[in-house]
């Protein structure tokens, strides 16, 4: 079925679009499930209940035979800013519902600038972008306009921000360099960013004051976009020196904060919203159902001044016996302290993704297995693996006291918590969460624990993301809003991927619309590519069924 925009070459106008008529499912919206039918009219909905004869005359028919019609899920911490374009990247994230992924996380993404530097520093978690090369976001957003069947938002990354003014300076920002800086966000704010983010146990973010910061989120303020953060400090029982930090720029630029990836006690996370709420912070945070984190292995191992540097001369310097000597006598017995991992790191660090062919059987080993192999410790080991891989490894992390899912469940149950993968597609043998989540938050925390009805599960996994980030008239299935759907199977969603076996898709959900075209049919993709780039959107108020604003990157039409 056609439902192309007018002036496309070889593609019907709008106005030929068929109507699309989802009928026998049961629709989760305004905090019940009913019985209903949907009708999709080009991008929007057009009704949602009982539907006249008249009104669906000529319309396709979705038979739902029973199953949930939910929002698509927006994933609001992604890393597949650079990964969407592959089709089985697609493919995961559609199989779990996810219509939306926002990217630009953690301080580091290709905009602004020509995506060189994010490209190499995050190139074991974004990987790099196959055709943005700058100067700015509006030009990254239009990259995705009809090349992907989803939905890609995008933070102004604040660690690119200030590589774009600093390079990787281990100081403070000048009074000038701060306004260059400003402005950077001004124009990504102005191109369409949802926020802006920090990653601060990352350079050069880790460099950067929280009066710095502040000054960078200020032009977020009057849009009321959100300072989205991995905080400073650590997680798990340290959560509250990055909280406060939080608190004091949120509230020194007057914009709400996000906590990512907010990994700490059901009862701590509880507390330290509970203390910014006090404070008059606006928060949410999103959390996903995984004990075991990833990230690159020299944010982990490596002193900040090595991850600053160019990557081959780091792999340079990592080879040098001197510099070894002094790192294994002056920096990793602070490793052994880290709260999360302890002496036991090398036995919870385990290889992802390296490019150095080399080591191409580590993928999946821990540390301790590549060292016992090589016949070498395991501080030997990382830094001979991070010097052959010019420091392009990333690594699932395991914690010493592994939460139950009794914990895990309580925290993602919190009122302000976001659905979020933190999913990364870089590797061989990558973390689980990245084709899971979702499916794990149905499965697991709804249907067999009931920490969440399903209503609520589409609040927290789409409607208040679409409100957070400004996404205009996503979240929810309702009369007006953009017809991006996912219809589940109630009592077969569930998560296939683990540790062991990472990549293996969900199932349970296998037709989803985006915009009002199938893109995703019997599990498989339609080929059809309808998603973009989104903009920021003042929206539609809650509970309003007027027509919402639009999001689409201007490249995309008038939606």
């Amino acid at each position: 079925m056609s439902r192309n925009r007018a002036g496309e070459p070889g593609r019907e106008p709008e106005g030929a679009a068929v109507p699309l008529l989802i009928r026998g499912g049961r629709v989760v919206e305004g905090g019940t499930v009913r019985e209903a039918d949907v009708l999709v009219v080009g991008e929007r909905i057009a009704a949602v209940g009982e539907i006249p004869a008249a009104d669906a005359a000529g319309a396709e028919i979705l038979e739902a035979d029973g199953r949930l019609v939910m929002p698509g899920f927006i994933d609001a911490h992604s890393h597949a800013e650079g990964a969407v374009f592959d089709e089985d990247v697609q493919l995961a994230l559609l199989r779990q519902g996810i219509t939306t992924v926002i990217g630009g996380q953690d301080g580091v993404s290709y905009a602004p600038g020509d995506g060189t530097w994010a490209g190499e520093y995050f190139a074991a978690i974004n990987g790099a972008h196959p055709t943005y090369r700058g100067p700015g976001v509006a030009e990254l957003l239009a990259t995705y306009d009809a090349a992907v069947p989803l939905n890609v938002a995008y933070l102004v990354p604040a660690g690119t921000v200030r590589h774009q003014v600093l390079g990787g300076q281990e100081r403070p920002a000048t009074v000038e360099e701060r306004a260059r800086m400003a402005a950077l966000v001004a124009r990504g704010v102005a191109d369409g960013a949802v926020g802006l983010s920090t990653g601060l146990d990352y350079t050069p973010g880790i460099y950067a004051a929280d009066d710095e910061i502040a000054e960078l989120c200020r032009p977020l303020a009057a849009a009321g976009l959100p300072y989205v953060t991995h905080m400073r400090g650590g997680y798990e029982d340290n959560s509250q020196v990055g909280i406060e930090e939080a608190a004091r720029i949120g509230l020194a630029a007057g914009v709400p904060v996000h906590i990512s990836h907010f990994h700490t006690r059901a009862d701590e996370a509880a507390r330290l919203m509970s203390r910014l709420e006090q404070r008059g912070v606006e928060a949410s945070f999103d959390a996903y159902p995984y004990t075991r984190g990833c990230s690159i292995l020299g944010m982990t191992l490596l002193p900040p001044a090595l991850n600053a540097m160019d990557p081959a001369q780091a792999a340079d310097q990592l080879r040098d016996p001197e510099r070894r000597a002094q790192l294994r006598q002056d920096w990793f017995p602070r490793v052994d302290e880290y709260p999360s991992l302890g002496p036991e790191w090398p036995e919870l660090i385990t290889i992802a993704h390296t490019i150095a062919e080399e080591f191409s059987w580590a993928h999946g080993l821990t540390l301790a297995q590549v060292a016992a192999r090589r016949g070498t410790d395991a501080v030997d080991a990382a830094l001979d693996l991070l010097a052959a891989s010019r420091l392009e490894v990333n690594v699932v992390m395991a914690v010493r006291d592994q939460r139950p899912v009794s914990d895990l469940g309580r925290l993602i149950a919190h009122p302000r918590q976001l659905g979020g993968s933190d999913g990364i597609f870089v590797g061989a043998h990558p973390h689980p969460r990245a084709r899971g989540t979702f499916a794990s938050y149905l499965a697991t925390y709804v249907r067999e624990r009931g920490f969440l009805t399903w209503a609520e599960a589409a609040r927290h996994l789409s409607t208040a993301a679409a409100e957070v980030f400004h996404l205009g008239g996503r979240g929810r299935v309702q009369s007006g809003c953009i017809a991006d759907l996912a219809l589940v199977e109630e009592s077969s969603v569930r998560d296939v991927a683990t540790y062991d076996d990472p990549t293996a898709l969900a199932v349970g959900i296998d037709d989803v619309l985006v915009a009002g075209r199938p893109v995703l049919t019997g599990g498989r993709l339609t080929g059809d590519r309808p998603g973009g780039g989104l903009r920021a959107s003042p929206g539609m108020p809650q509970g309003s069924g007027s027509a919402p604003t639009d999001t689409r990157s201007p490249h995309q039409g008038e939606r």
